[in-house]
């Protein structure tokens, strides 16, 4: 009854539109009264374990190193050094934005910096070339979105933070499947602009870019190399790539002054300031629920009534991809995770397994109005309206779905880096 009580009571404010801190202490206090002995102080004292993580700090770490970039010139020069390559491909200019997209992402961990970083250069350049507007908005907002599935990623933290999941294994299985996704886009996009002109390899022309953005290239190959290498931790990998990012934007390109800085420590922290009040709710409520096994009744309640694996999978699909047109990724983790998790457990999907996999549903929901991301920004960025940019991902989204439908049908594709078996 109380549990049914509960639900009404979300479904309440998800009718008032109330923000999703509202609704996550609504329930943090209901349940603290009805299981945590009635002292509603305990939510704070819950707010703080759940927040004394180091891992935690690699978010803002994360967040900041890519405003930097953004504000600077690294993405500009990765774009130059890819653009030199693919230059004899068809659609050649299409194939360097999703590589800049993929190997950007491999630096910032957010779809939003991603696609604004690689898109300010592209847009206006494969307009230019004579590139279709749909599908350049189309590549574009698609290439976004692999700043959460390539390692280092945001979303990746705060799955591992919800349910306590190690962070190096979750980067470790997000380069299958982000590497299935880059070669997917590319190939499509030579394939539609198969008739576009093409241009011979500039070899002077490639050793310029890449002398000018050496430094450039370095950054993802120092990341991700300390991460595995076992140098780094997350939280360490997070702090050497901004002081590694400050350094060259500021001393050797020269792009970034350090009275600038200020402004983009100020926009970080708008950003985590929005983020990290949720987050503690979110672990606290998390505590609490385990503690009283929550997360057990519900595998218990759902195999009553689901006893195949695949059907559990299908159904659990279909509810992310619903989620994702309705929450950003971030909140659908905070709430979703805890839950959804121990129950994929129940039916032996691995915690690190279910986590790309919910991962790859919610960064389609960046493609899908009414609330995805990348279309409400690039709407904003590129000057176009909404629905040309929704009819615009729809071919991007239909091989993102055949990409997740891969990887939930031959877990290796992830785990395979995770595990070193097929």
């Amino acid at each position: 009854m109380i549990a049914l009580a509960i639900v009404g009571f979300v479904i309440l404010l998800l009718v008032l539109r109330q923000p999703l801190l509202v609704i996550l202490l609504s329930i943090a206090a209901l349940v603290h009264l009805r299981w945590g002995q009635g002292k509603l102080d305990y939510i704070i004292e819950d707010m703080w374990v759940g927040l004394d993580k180091e891992v935690i700090l690699s978010i803002p770490l994360f967040i900041l190193c890519g405003n930097v970039m953004s504000r600077g010139s690294i993405a500009q020069r990765l774009i130059r050094i890819l653009s030199s390559v693919t230059k004899p491909l068809p659609g050649g200019l299409a194939v360097a934005c999703v590589l800049s997209c993929a190997v950007f992402a491999a630096i910032s961990g957010s779809s939003i910096v991603t696609m604004l970083a690689i898109g300010s250069v592209m847009y206006p350049a494969m307009r230019q070339a004579g590139y279709d507007l749909k599908f350049t908005l189309g590549a574009i907002m698609s290439g976004g979105t692999l700043g959460i599935i390539i390692p280092p990623s945001i979303p990746m933290i705060i799955y591992a933070l919800v349910t306590e999941t190690s962070v190096t294994d979750l980067f470790a299985a997000g380069f299958g499947p982000g590497i299935l996704l880059t070669l997917v886009l590319a190939g499509y996009s030579i394939w539609v602009n198969r008739k576009m002109p093409t241009e011979r390899f500039d070899a002077a022309e490639f050793t310029d870019a890449f002398r000018k953005g050496i430094w450039s290239l370095l950054l993802p190959v120092i990341l991700l190399g300390g991460i595995y290498s076992g140098y780094f931790t997350a939280t360490e990998a997070a702090a050497v790539a901004l002081c590694y990012a400050i350094a060259v934007e500021v001393f050797i390109h020269r792009e970034l002054q350090l009275r600038d800085f200020y402004g983009v420590v100020l926009e970080t922290s708008k950003l985590g300031g929005s983020l990290f009040p949720v987050l503690a709710v979110a672990l606290s409520l998390n505590i609490i629920l385990t503690e009283h096994r929550a997360p057990q009744m519900l595998v218990e309640f759902m195999q009553q009534y689901v006893s195949s694996p695949l059907t559990f999978m299908l159904l659990v699909n279909i509810l992310l991809l619903i989620v994702g047109c309705l929450m950003t990724t971030g909140e659908a983790i905070l709430v979703l995770a805890p839950l959804l998790a121990p129950l994929a457990a129940a039916y032996d999907y691995d915690k690190v397994m279910f986590g790309v996999i919910m991962i790859l549903n919610l960064e389609i929901g960046y493609l899908t109005p009414p609330v995805g991301l990348n279309l409400i920004v690039a709407m904003s960025a590129f000057k176009q309206p909404f629905g040309l940019l929704c009819r615009a991902a729809l071919p991007f989204i239909a091989l993102m779905l055949a990409c997740l439908a891969a990887v939930v049908w031959q877990p290796w594709i992830a785990m395979y880096f995770v595990t070193g078996k097929f």
